[in-house]
């Protein structure tokens, strides 16, 4: 299975139809129908009933479709209900933490794959990584599993976790530290991972 090349993603709030009705005409290589930070949590509920016709939406124009789950266990365990179906190419995991914390989620994933009848491991990751102790442990997180295709520092969180502003002097280095370890990793292992 190839690895996706995506040049621009589009963050997409899911629970506003009029964001996910005109997504597809962005131009953006993949469309992030987001579930977390974005959306209310108690409207959480409604946009993952609305996921099946919001992938369709944002996919009209073959922009790829990747959804970001929520971190916590009891909504990431609805989100992976809601999301793992046909037109799903990725998921993008934030607060990304450890190489066993993706395998607890590419587990969940297969589990659901199986259930669905839809072809193991078509679903990848993209984990962003939002803390220093993650930024400690690129190597791992990058090689946890084959699902994982690219890796993205998140920077308001990265920087309220170390008390600062998301500013160019704060996330230069941790920017540069997980395009260098994506990098690392696709070179060790072409057809991977993607920074």
């Amino acid at each position: 299975m190839s690895v996706p090349r995506w040049r621009s993603l589009l963050f997409v709030p899911a629970h506003v139809p009029r964001f996910v009705e005109r997504a597809h005409e962005r131009g953006a290589d993949g469309v992030i129908l987001d579930l977390e930070d974005s959306v209310p949590q108690n409207q959480k509920g409604e946009a993952r009933g609305q996921l099946p016709e919001s992938v369709a939406k944002v996919a009209r124009k073959g922009a790829s479709v990747l959804v970001r789950v929520n971190h916590g266990l009891r909504a990431l365990a609805a989100d992976l209900d809601a999301a793992v179906m046909a037109g799903v190419q990725a998921l993008v995991l934030p607060k990304t933490h450890s190489a066993e914390w993706i395998l607890e989620i590419a587990n969940a994933v297969s589990e659901l794959e199986r259930e669905r009848n839809l072809p193991l491991g078509r679903i990848r990751f993209l984990a962003q990584i939002e803390t220093p102790g993650a930024l400690q442990r690129l190597a791992a997180i990058a090689s946890a599993h084959p699902r994982m295709v690219a890796m993205a520092l998140g920077p308001e969180d990265f920087s309220a976790a170390v008390g600062g502003a998301p500013e160019f002097d704060l996330l230069l280095t941790p920017n540069l530290s997980v395009r260098g370890r994506g990098r690392r990793r696709a070179n060790s292992c072409p057809g991977r991972l993607r920074p």
